[in-house]
C-alpha cells in the first residue's frame, strides 16, 4: 500500500541522512549551546530538521505521481519555506519575530493559495464571509500549531516524538475515512520523524532546529486542515484534528496561561515552565517525562479516533470531557515547581 511504501522510504532516508546532516551542522558550525534555560548540558548540533526534509522529501516524490503529485505542490512549498526560515533563525540571521509574524504566515497564504483552507464558517454562514473568516482562521492555525510544535521543541526527543504520535492518528483515521492522500502525508512524516528519533532520544546526538520543529509544526497543521471527517453536524470533524494535536496544543495553553498569569508574553519569554519540565521535576526525569507525553498524546489519539465517528450531544460530551480533563491537568501542572524567567527576556 502506499502509505506502508511513504512511510518506510521516509524512514530509511532519515535514518541514514541524519548523521550527516549532524557532521555538516559542526562543519558549518551550527551548534546549540547549553544555556541557563536549556536542559542539555554540552553542545549538541543541529540541523537534523534536513533529515526529516529530506525524508518526506523523497518518499512524496516518489509515491506521488501526476495529478497526485500536483495536489501536493502547495504544502511542499510552504514546508520549504518554514524549513528555511527556520534555518535561517537559527544561524542567528534574523530577528526571532520574523519566523512567528512574516514566515508562519506566508506558510498559511502557500496553503490558501493551493486550495487547503478550514472548512468551519463556510460550512456555518456560507458565502464570501464565510470564505475570509475560513481563510483568517487556515492562517492562525498554521501559526499557531507551527509556533506550538517550536516551543515544545525543549527536550531530548518531544517534539520528533510527539509529531510522530500524531501522525499515526492522522494516517489511521484518514484511512479509516477514506483520505489514501492524507494517509500517505501523514505516513510520511511519521517515517521521517521515527527515523530522526533514533538519534535525537535521550542522549541526543543531534537536535532537530528550529527549522525541523517548524517544518513538523506546519504539517501537523496541514494534515489537520487536509483532514475531511463526515459529521452530519460537522462538530466532530472541526475537534477531531486538536485532539490529535492534543499535546502541543495542551503545552501551548499551559505555557500561555502560566506566563500570561506572571505578565510574561508566551512566546517571547522563554523559560523551563513547559510539561516537560514540570513533568520531570515531579521525579520522572526527563525521559519518563517525553514518555509521559507520548502516552498523552496516544491517549489524546485514541480520543480523536472516537470523536471521528460522534456527533450531537455524543460530540459534545467528549469535547467536554477532553477540556475538562485539559484544564485539570493545568491546574494540577500549575502547582509543580519550576524555573521562573525574569520578565527581561525577550528571544524565544
Amino acid at each position: 500500500m502506499p502509505g506502508l511504501i511513504a512511510f518506510g522510504i521516509a524512514l530509511v532516508a532519515s535514518l541514514s541522512l541524519t548523521m550527516p546532516a549532524r557532521a555538516l551542522a559542526i562543519r558549518v558550525g551550527m551548534v546549540d549551546l547549553p544555556g541557563p534555560r536549556k536542559v542539555h548540558l554540552t553542545p549538541i548540533p543541529l540541523l537534523g530538521g534536513l533529515a526529516i526534509y529530506a525524508g518526506i522529501m523523497i518518499a512524496i516524490l516518489t509515491v506521488f505521481q501526476g495529478a497526485a503529485r500536483a495536489q501536493v505542490g502547495g504544502i511542499l512549498a510552504g514546508a520549504t519555506l518554514v524549513i528555511a526560515v527556520g534555518i535561517l533563525d537559527d544561524r542567528g540571521w534574523l530577528h526571532h519575530q520574523i519566523k512567528l509574524f512574516v514566515g508562519m504566515p506566508l506558510a498559511g497564504f502557500v496553503l490558501l493559495a493551493s486550495g487547503i483552507h478550514a472548512q468551519v464558517f463556510s460550512v456555518l454562514i456560507g458565502g464570501l464571509a464565510g470564505f475570509l473568516l475560513d481563510a483568517a482562521l487556515t492562517i492562525l492555525w498554521v501559526m499557531g500549531i507551527t509556533a506550538a510544535f517550536s516551543i515544545l521543541d525543549h527536550m531530548d526527543g518531544l517534539c520528533a516524538g510527539v509529531a510522530a504520535m500524531a501522525s499515526v492518528f492522522f494516517a489511521l483515521i484518514a484511512y479509516l475515512h477514506g483520505q489514501m492522500l492524507v494517509t500517505v502525508l501523514a505516513a510520511a512524516v511519521l517515517g521521517a520523524a521515527a527515523g530522526f528519533l533514533r538519534w535525537n532520544f535521550k542522549p541526543a546526538k543531534i537536535f532537530m532546529g528550529d527549522g525541523g520543529a517548524m517544518l513538523l509544526g506546519f504539517l501537523m497543521a496541514t494534515l489537520g486542515l487536509k483532514l475531511r471527517i463526515a459529521q452530519p453536524d460537522h462538530l466532530g470533524a472541526w475537534l477531531v484534528p486538536v485532539l490529535v494535536l492534543g499535546v502541543p496544543v495542551f503545552d501551548t495553553a499551559l505555557v500561555s496561561i502560566s506566563r500570561g498569569r506572571r505578565g510574561l508574553l508566551p512566546f517571547t519569554s522563554p523559560g523551563k515552565d513547559h510539561a516537560a519540565h514540570r513533568l520531570a521535576n515531579l521525579g520522572l526525569g526527563q525521559r519518563n517525562a517525553v514518555l509521559t507525553l507520548y502516552c498523552a498524546g496516544a491517549a489524546s489519539g485514541g480520543l480523536a479516533v472516537i470523536e471521528s465517528y460522534l456527533s450531537g450531544r455524543a460530540a459534545i460530551a467528549l469535547a467536554v470531557f477532553a477540556v475538562g480533563a485539559a484544564v485539570s491537568a493545568i491546574a494540577l501542572l500549575e502547582r509543580v515547581p519550576y524555573q521562573r524567567q525574569p520578565a527581561k527576556h525577550i528571544s524565544a
